[in-house]
């Protein structure tokens, strides 16, 4: 079953001359059919002519030449056209002379360069047969000969409309994967910028607090071990992000931040300094790892806002887990933090009401009315990462 299901790739991936061929082959054998015998096109009404030794060479030109029709459609029209010429004049009619039509359908959808040309070739090489055969004592008439020539455009036509058809399906997937490419750089770069901000904020700041310590070697030597273990998440975190850009790397593989690490965060946090008070209420609900990751980069960007533009304030975390949405709220006294621009461009919060609203959730940042600065959300539950 694996190897029949495969076949059909299998047989894609042959090239486009083995898998014409069968065509090829149809039209060769359906000629020595005897039930088909006479029944091909008969353009100019000339009395049918029995076969002879010509026949062969001019059923290898309406036929052989459709095994390049995608490769070389213009070669192969015109192989094509000269072997149905010959065929209507030396009035055999075999109905190998299909094969005009298949050769006028590939040269239309694959025809890429100097169509016009190919074309006006195409109905001056007809136009000298009609005039032949009209010369020869044919009764087919002006109407006759044009009404053939309109059944030959359409079949041009139909190989247009299939090659504008493909065109139009390859931009749309132009677009998608664009659109893709776009999406996802976007959300690399949001990873980024809430990962490397955080832990480069907090980094900062208990460096320029260590300046201060010297005096007091055990304070000193923590704040350097605290940020040495800062250093070390960044780089953890920084692996897993760039790990995502490696074509081999499995989904199963990548960890997203979840309720567990928000103590952890915390307490770095604290470690830089940042006086903070975190109370979590319920139990988050299962199968919500969007969800969570949400409410995690509410807190982590709120934490490093704080750090940023109130250094040394109270902040205050607050994550309810209700049975529809997790509410997350984060307060932070002292008037820096509403003033300041979060992350320099305001690219932190923007991406996080972006992150929230696309989940469906509201999400609100400002300054509070007896100073300091609240960030909110509420993200709905229920949403799979």
């Amino acid at each position: 079953m694996i190897k029949l299901r495969r076949l059909p790739d299998l047989w894609r991936q042959l090239p486009t001359t083995v898998r014409d061929l069968p065509l090829t082959l149809a039209f060769a054998v359906a000629v020595v059919v005897p039930a088909l015998e006479r029944h091909g096109t008969q353009l100019g009404d000339l009395p049918d002519r029995p076969y002879d030794a010509l026949t062969v060479g001019v059923v290898a030109l309406e036929c052989l030449p459709l095994a390049v029709r995608r490769r070389w459609p213009a070669v192969c029209l015109a192989l094509v056209s000269l072997g149905f010429a010959v065929d209507q004049l030396r009035a055999y009619h075999t109905i190998a002379g299909t094969g005009l039509a298949v050769a006028l359908v590939s040269a239309g959808a694959y025809v890429h360069r100097r169509r016009w040309t190919v074309a006006g070739l195409a109905s001056a090489a007809y136009l000298a047969l009609a005039i032949s055969l009209d010369r020869l004592g044919s009764g087919e008439g002006v109407a006759g000969f044009t009404t053939f020539y309109l059944l030959l455009a359409f079949a041009w036509g139909v190989g247009a409309w299939l090659r504008q058809t493909r065109a139009a399906e390859a931009q749309r997937r132009r677009h998608v994967e664009e659109a893709t490419r776009t999406a996802e750089r976007t959300r690399i770069a949001r990873e980024l910028h809430d990962v490397v901000t955080h832990h480069v904020t907090a980094m900062v700041v208990q460096a320029e607090a260590a300046r201060y310590l010297t005096s007091a070697p055990d304070r000193l030597d923590q704040t350097l071990t605290a940020i040495t273990g800062t250093g070390r998440r960044a780089v953890g975190d920084l692996r897993q992000l760039l790990d995502l850009l490696n074509p081999d790397h499995s989904t199963a593989d990548q960890r997203t931040p979840a309720a567990g690490d928000l103590e952890a965060l915390v307490d770095q946090t604290r470690q830089a300094g940042q006086p903070v008070e975190f109370v979590r209420e319920g139990t988050p609900a299962a199968a919500t790892g969007s969800t969570e990751v949400a409410a995690y980069r509410v807190v982590q960007e709120a934490l490093t806002n704080a750090l940023k533009y109130a250094h040394g304030s109270r902040t205050r975390v607050h994550v309810h887990h209700g049975e529809g949405a997790t509410t997350v709220e984060v307060s932070t006294d002292g008037s820096g933090s509403g003033g300041a621009s979060p992350g320099g461009s305001g690219r932190g919060l923007a991406g996080l009401r972006e992150r929230v609203t696309v989940l469906g959730g509201d999400f609100s940042a400002g300054a509070q009315a007896g100073g300091g600065f609240l960030v909110r959300a509420r993200i709905p539950a229920g949403n799979p990462s």
